[in-house]
């Protein structure tokens, strides 16, 4: 694993140190790979989203389309 410093300022590491010990984490590297992971997340759903709205649409999205995607969920086609 490699390492990379960060300089913060001490309102912030108070916080992040407060979040470590209130939280549950190890240290504090593992916080801020927790919040890195959730940005990485945030970020890919954010490009799918804009993916699909600048897409045209396939299909209506009425009730018979959710009750076939329902059924391929529950027939593990999903």
């Amino acid at each position: 694993m490699s390492t990379m410093n960060i300089s913060l300022p001490e309102a912030l590491k108070n916080f992040v140190d407060e979040q470590v010990s209130q939280r549950g984490y190890g240290t504090s590297s593992e916080y801020v790979r927790e919040l890195i992971r959730k940005d990485q997340d945030r970020q890919l759903l954010r490009g799918l989203l804009l993916e699909g709205a600048t897409s045209a649409p396939e299909a209506p999205t009425d009730e018979h389309y959710f009750e076939a995607l329902r059924n391929r969920v529950r027939n593990g086609q999903a």
